[in-house]
């Protein structure tokens, strides 16, 4: 059996996945082939962006045009689903960005609806709201409040530019939709160091960190991490291509792991960074060493804070074990 093969095989989890930055390109082009060309830069292999402004400025100057409706959520969830279940990926925590809610006019639980109903036999879905640490104003607050109502909804996540303080409301409003049975997320140690992954932890109540690798510049912060049992959703091609870490071989995943902090791998944002979740795990075997029993472990990891059942559980953890017992 091939690495490729074996990562084929392996039962995958996807729990950092911004659906807006998912956007399959081919889809885009529909729109304007001549605006968004079939090889676009910023999929050059040694293309890095120069800043966080600067890859938000792309991502939703490419994003915002497609999606307008609760329609489009469907078709380009329809879509990235299918890439998920060509990867052997079963389950997918995936997130929209809340102020298109408020930018197209519709109501929330019907962007939520539209992405469920994309969702094919063989996938487990979770979908969560995403939102910036701003956004708790004017009509955006209503909007916020009214998540511990929508069923359909698995949690929350706060994301944007990270050096952007976090405010005030935040805490009490995470609180309150944990205590409806929400997952909370908070994205932290991406753009901004240790410290904010600390107070993700100590001031949000968060068990799941996006990102998460620059808690590594403060040993105090790792070892917090891996005594509350906090998960860092790691998404190794981004953390290159933003530089937040300079290589693979460089990146922290591994020091993280060996640390008992418990990491998963995701893509982020594939529409600009050209990457599927087959090629993070490919990527850190040929650039980063990473060992079949390796990839085998942060396989298992996602299904460890999966949203399933037990016995849907055992069985992605048995074919795991199998194929590591075989073809490690």
């Amino acid at each position: 059996m091939t690495d490729a093969e074996f990562i084929q095989s392996l039962p995958k989890t996807e729990t950092h996945l911004h659906i807006e930055g998912a956007l399959p390109y081919e889809l885009l082009r529909t729109l304007d082939p001549a605006t968004y060309p079939e090889n676009p830069y910023f999929y050059e292999p040694d293309f890095r962006f120069e800043s966080f402004p600067k890859f938000d400025e792309v991502l939703l100057g490419h994003a915002l045009p497609w999606y307008v409706s609760a329609e489009r959520y469907h078709e380009a969830a329809k879509a990235i689903f299918a890439r998920h279940v060509a990867q052997n990926v079963r389950y997918v925590e995936t997130s929209f960005h809340l102020p298109v809610a408020m930018f197209t006019n519709t109501p929330a639980a019907e962007l939520i609806a539209a992405i469920r109903s994309a969702v094919p036999a063989g996938l487990e879905v979770r979908i969560f709201a995403g939102m910036l640490r701003t956004d708790y104003t004017g009509p955006m607050q209503a909007i916020i409040d009214d998540l511990v109502n929508l069923e359909d909804l698995a949690g929350v996540d706060l994301h944007g530019y990270e050096p952007v303080p976090t405010e005030a409301w935040t805490a009490s409003v995470w609180q309150r939709l944990r205590d409806a049975g929400k997952v909370t997320k908070c994205h932290a140690g991406e753009f901004d160091g240790a410290r904010r992954v600390r107070e993700a932890i100590e001031q949000l109540g968060v068990t799941r960190v996006q990102h998460g690798i620059r808690a590594i510049e403060d040993p105090a912060v790792v070892a917090l991490a891996a005594e509350r049992g906090v998960t860092f959703d790691v998404c190794p091609i981004s953390n290159v291509r933003l530089q937040v870490a300079p290589s693979l071989s460089a990146h922290p995943l591994r020091r993280l792991t060996e640390a008992g902090v418990r990491c998963t791998i995701s893509t982020d944002d594939p529409l600009v960074f050209g990457n599927t979740l087959n090629g993070e795990y490919a990527a850190l075997a040929a650039e980063a060493g990473y060992t079949r029993a390796e990839l085998a472990q942060l396989a298992r990891n996602g299904w460890a804070v999966a949203s399933v059942d037990t016995a849907t559980r055992d069985v992605a953890l048995g074919e795991i074990d199998r194929l590591a017992h075989v073809h490690v």
